[in-house]
């Protein structure tokens, strides 16, 4: 694959080069434009688990994995021509096409590759035969997952009810209730697998299970449910080379918080340099509307609660404010200046925050931070208000796209608000942060409810 890879990155510069120039481009700058983005291939691909087994892989978190290190890629390649000042020698649209090409042929390629798998898993060949030890309804959702995922190559086909006396197990596969009779099943038919789908409580079953299977070879797996105990999906951690359960902790691993934060670096350089002559024009605008700064400044909350100042422009015309006593801008609010009014209803004074972003302060993508005032009072009356900072504060968000935005006089708001920002928490993906980057920008000039 490292081989493929780089063969496309090749082969959509060329392809580019016959569409732009009707001929392969030979110039040195553009010969070591492709080298460079090959080498950054080769580099970065492997953080992106870009080369992980396909097992248990969807091919839409194939696409995603692909797109997202394909773009990064592209970024550091960019960055690098810059730095040499060879960028402006190169064609923007000659860029355009060899990305979208070079990317297109790795995504393709992979599709390829799930589907001739998942074709294989389906016909009954390279399957992993998987035993489920557990109890109830957690054991029935594992068996749901499995044969809603058929293209991983994993098949259940015998489970174990670790708890019969607390209800039968809705499984279409066989059920044992006898441990001796079950470990013989597992024996006797070629199973690969054997998941312990069991709550934290049934530690003696799990030894029990790991005694039995102690001599076979067979991948025995801990899957534990902690559904009472967690807010969020439980990851894995490891700490000092030991793993952890995270019950209450961030839901983002570390590698996707690293994905998400180097994208987050690049999106904002990229769109700092692409607005610049927005923000030098929103900027003179503000200065002629109305005395005072350009730039709002005011002390938010940031992931894992650290302080940090936001940046905005100014939309509003200066005026003394009570200590520890934040209004909220309301409708017609006379405050407001015209200039700041069209700002506001167009998120155009939030530009700004792609420095925050750059300094790493911020993401593109999260919980929108609130006045230190408002967390100080929403955090004692709205359930699960503090874990909205367990990543880092976008500039924009789920909540925004979906109409909770602008200003919260009623709790009721703030509950909408926070329930959106956890629901973005709990089903994160590359992806969802893209859905959210587009609806923002057709929905970010015609917003009703910020004034």
């Amino acid at each position: 694959m490292r081989l493929f890879d780089v063969a496309m990155v090749l082969c959509g510069a060329a392809v580019a080069s016959q569409i732009r120039f009707a001929y392969v481009a030979e110039q040195s700058f553009y010969v070591a434009f492709v080298a460079f983005a090959a080498a950054f291939s080769l580099a970065l691909f492997p953080s992106f688990d870009v080369y992980g087994s396909p097992r248990g892989r969807s091919a839409l978190g194939l696409v995603r994995e692909v797109s997202l290190g394909w773009l990064i890629v592209q970024g550091c390649a960019l960055a690098l021509m810059f730095s040499l000042h060879r960028l402006d020698a190169v064609s923007r649209l000659w860029f355009a096409y060899w990305t979208a090409i070079s990317g297109g042929l790795m995504i393709v390629g992979r599709l390829i590759i799930h589907a001739i798998i998942a074709n294989m898993h389906n016909a009954g060949m390279s399957l992993n035969h998987v035993a489920i030890v557990g109890c109830g309804a957690h054991c029935d959702s594992i068996v749901e997952k499995i044969d809603r995922a058929r293209y991983s190559g994993f098949r259940a086909t015998v489970a174990f009810n670790a708890t019969p006396a607390s209800g039968h197990i809705n499984a279409r596969i066989p059920v044992f209730e006898e441990h001796e009779a079950f470990v013989d099943y597992v024996r006797s038919h070629d199973v690969h697998e054997v998941w312990l789908a069991l709550p934290l409580s049934q530690e003696h079953t799990i030894l029990r299970f790991v005694n039995a299977f102690r001599d076979d070879l067979v991948n025995l797996r801990f899957i534990p449910d902690v559904r009472s105990l967690a807010l969020f999906e439980s990851g894995v951690s490891r700490l000092l080379d030991v793993a952890a359960i995270d019950l209450l902790a961030s839901p983002l691993s570390r590698d996707a918080r690293l994905k998400k934060e180097i994208f987050d670096r690049g999106f904002a350089l990229a769109a700092l340099i692409v607005l610049a002559p927005l923000l030098i024009g929103i900027a003179i605008a503000v200065k002629l509307s109305s005395p005072g700064p350009v730039l709002f400044k005011q002390r938010r909350k940031g992931a894992d609660g650290r302080i940090f100042t936001i940046y905005k422009f100014r939309s509003m015309r200066l005026h003394a404010q009570d200590a520890g006593i934040l209004r909220q801008a309301t409708r017609n609010d006379p405050r407001v200046t015209g200039v700041g009014a069209f700002l506001r209803r167009s998120s155009l004074d939030e530009l700004p925050q792609f420095f925050n972003v750059l300094c790493g302060d911020m993401s593109i993508v999260g919980p929108r931070p609130h006045a230190l005032e408002h967390d100080d009072l929403y955090q004692k009356v709205v359930p699960g208000y503090i874990h909205r900072y367990r990543i880092k504060p976008g500039i924009t968000g789920w909540a925004q796209v979906n109409g909770f935005r602008g200003e919260t006089d009623r709790i009721e708001k703030m509950e909408k608000r926070v329930a959106c920002d956890l629901y973005y928490l709990l089903n994160w993906s590359f992806g969802l942060d893209m859905r959210i980057i587009v609806t923002t920008v057709f929905k970010g000039l015609r917003g009703t409810n910020a004034y």
